[in-house]
């Protein structure tokens, strides 16, 4: 998926003619699914494997890749992190940020949805060069100014995924949005002036690799400023064989940031999906408003779970009982887990059910049970999920207590509906988050920050259920939702702020305002520490004004594709004469705003050296001066020179880290640099070492 060639070129017709080359005579047109041919240059066609092999051998061809399909992977979020109604007047500005598009490659939009009416927009910018391409009875204004589609036959919405994280990044300020009374308050995007175009890549049996690869050829040539993409495969791709990856790459050639979500496979290490540096990879973490659930025995005790339950028994107490002791057909440790076709509905009917796993909930109502009661083995995180019956969520030593409780003569109970609680220990990286090291570049710290992903409202389709249970025949206008696809939003929406505020920076210099610019985070909460968070949690606040900023360019990605060894590809990825330099160089001086390094031997001495260039981007006449936080006593860290003079905006300044070390305990160091003028500027950049 290289380049386009320049001078006179035409890809369909170049395609068709590789095409034919490879089949031979049984070539057919339709074996042709689609040509990208927009913004960068590509097929996807129906081949054989050894049809594949004689394509790959073909001068020109970067890669050749089976399509796979990629999963999918708010009320209080914005104003946890200072976004509030009382600044919105101030931070945003209405001609600005209506200047700026944001492209949403998801399962597309709900364009009826509150947030995104246009309001007193204008018509959308003259830079614009998309279109309303979103099916019959689909309509695009002056807020949703673009929709494309590539699975099913309409752009609208039917999931309600592309809704929500549309109007997470972009949707309008809408006051008075709850769910069924909870999390009450005011719902809004990052930009809630900027515009949306929408790319419905994803249908209901994932999204595609040529679907991806087709939105982000349109995305880039119908001239949007950010693209914001929640979704992502189950294990990390090859860059050049990624579709994200290569998209991304040719959005960034053309000055386009591409946000991805890191991935839900959770807190084990080398789990992060979002490999490539060119994009920014959003990890999920905590807001501080939780869900609780209280379960009220017929003993009197009261029990407080998990999960976001909008339906009230009215103060009635209904029959308990476990789901070991509701079967005919199943073994006791597998009716206990309320497994599918376990229980019988006329045991089951008008009673609570007891279950020693989560997704019971759903086998519960099919059976006709009147609510839930569930085992949690999320400890002490609060995450809270939608259930479409009376259920209630407990964690171990809660659900033993209920357990016992059954023991007793007509055991009874009722479940209460939910409330909100304030969470003192947010933000924490949740639990589902895909942390790192990065399994392909491990020298490029991935994910690169954490934003809210838990219990997020947005909006939301109409035509799905809230809780994704087929018997669950509720519908809303907004939805709590969780998980990284909630996060990557947020950052797309403050990576669109930034935008707005310095049309002029690069995909990379945005990305270093908000990489630098984050809240620290403790390992002390966070085991992985920066490999769980990145650079830290995002902080709207300071992101237009960063004081330094790490720029990169094509090229400078280009040298580091030459250090991972695909200097044989550089012609046709970069699209012109690139190759690389005979003196090889290092992936880990690429100048990210992070630095990241396997260490082999954890238990023997070591030193890693890192050069990075600064960019002066905040007083024109400023002195920085570095300080490093170093908690592990076998590990020395310094910073050459200590202290960067600047006399002119836009001047850069070099330096380099090094980090001395006897071992490294517990084959994790998680430290940071800072570069302080004085005037309220702290350029923070995570330096993790790990054992690989």
């Amino acid at each position: 998926m290289g380049s386009l060639p320049k001078g006179q070129y035409f890809p369909a017709a170049h395609h068709v003619t590789m095409l034919q080359d490879v089949v031979g005579a049984s070539f057919e047109e339709n074996l042709l699914i689609g040509s990208y041919r927009r913004s960068f240059n590509g097929f996807s066609a129906m081949i054989t494997a050894s049809e594949r092999k004689k394509l790959v051998a073909m001068k020109g061809v970067v890669s050749v890749f089976p399509s796979r399909i990629y999963q999918l992977h708010t009320t209080r979020s914005w104003g946890f992190m200072g976004f509030d109604e009382t600044t919105d007047q101030k931070l945003h500005d209405l001609k600005k940020e209506s200047e700026v598009i944001v492209g949403i490659i998801d399962s597309g939009i709900w364009p009826e949805s509150q947030s995104f009416s246009d309001g007193d927009l204008g018509p959308a910018p003259k830079k614009w060069r998309g279109e309303c391409k979103g099916g019959s009875n689909f309509t695009c204004n002056n807020k949703l100014i673009g929709a494309r589609y590539y699975a099913s036959d309409s752009a609208r919405d039917t999931d309600g995924h592309g809704s929500h994280t549309a109007s997470t990044a972009a949707g309008n300020t809408v006051k008075n949005i709850s769910f069924y009374g909870l999390a009450e308050g005011t719902a809004t995007g990052g930009v809630p002036f900027a515009r949306i175009a929408a790319y419905k890549a994803c249908g209901e049996s994932g999204c595609s690799s040529q679907a991806i690869l087709a939105a982000f050829d349109d995305a880039i040539a119908d001239g949007v400023d950010v693209i914001s993409i929640s979704v992502g495969p189950s294990l990390p791709s090859e860059v050049i064989e990624d579709p994200i990856a290569i998209g991304a790459f040719h959005a960034m050639a053309n000055g386009i940031l591409t946000v991805q979500s890191a991935g839900n496979t959770g807190s084990g290490r080398f789990t992060v999906v979002s490999t490539a540096p060119w994009i920014l990879t959003v990890a999920a973490s905590t807001i501080d408003r939780a869900f609780i659930d209280k379960v009220v025995l017929g003993n009197g005790k009261t029990l407080v779970g998990k999960s976001i339950n909008s339906f009230s028994l009215k103060g009635e107490k209904y029959p308990l009982i476990y789901g070991k002791d509701v079967t005919t057909t199943c073994t006791p440790e597998t009716a206990g887990l309320c497994s599918k076709g376990c229980l019988d509905n006329n045991l089951v009917k008008g009673k609570i059910v007891v279950c020693d796993q989560k997704k019971g909930f759903s086998v519960v109502h099919k059976a006709g049970g009147l609510g839930s009661v569930l085992r949690d083995t999320i400890i002490s995180e609060n995450i809270s999920f939608i259930y479409s019956l009376p259920t209630s969520a407990l964690e171990p030593d809660e659900y033993d207590t209920v357990k016992s409780y059954l023991k007793t003569t007509d055991p009874v109970a009722e479940i209460m509906k939910s409330e909100t609680r304030e969470d003192t220990n947010a933000p924490v990286v949740a639990v589902f988050s895909s942390r790192g090291p990065n399994l392909l570049i491990e020298e490029i710290l991935k994910p690169d920050l954490t934003a809210p992903g838990v219990n997020i409202l947005a909006a939301f389709s109409p035509l799905a259920s809230p809780s994704g249970d087929p018997l669950d025949n509720r519908r809303v206008n907004y939805n709590l939702l969780s998980g990284t696809s909630m996060s990557c939003p947020h950052a797309s929406g403050l990576a669109a702020y930034v935008k707005a505020s310095h049309p002029d920076w690069s995909p990379s210099a945005i990305k270093s305002a908000l990489m630098t610019t984050a809240w620290e985070m403790t390992s002390s909460k966070n085991v992985e520490g920066g490999l769980a968070y990145g650079s830290g949690h995002i902080s709207p606040l300071q992101s237009t004004d960063p004081g330094l900023i790490y720029e990169a360019d094509k090229y400078d990605y280009v040298q580091m594709l030459c250090d991972l060894g695909y200097g044989s590809k550089l012609g046709q990825i970069a699209g012109d004469n690139s190759t690389c330099p005979e003196e090889k160089s290092f992936v880990r001086d690429l100048n990210y705003p992070s630095m990241a390094s396997g260490i082999r031997s954890t238990e023997e001495p070591f030193t890693v050296t890192f050069h990075r260039i600064v960019t002066n981007v905040g007083r024109a006449n400023s002195v920085y001066k570095a300080t490093v936080s170093s908690s592990n006593p076998n590990v020395n860290i310094t910073v050459v020179p200590q202290a960067l003079s600047f006399k002119s905006l836009n001047e850069k300044k070099s330096f380099n880290v090094t980090v001395v070390g006897n071992s490294l305990e517990s084959a994790l160091m998680s430290e940071s640099l800072v570069w302080s003028d004085g005037f309220g500027h702290k350029v923070r950049s995570p330096i993790v070492l790990f054992g690989s």
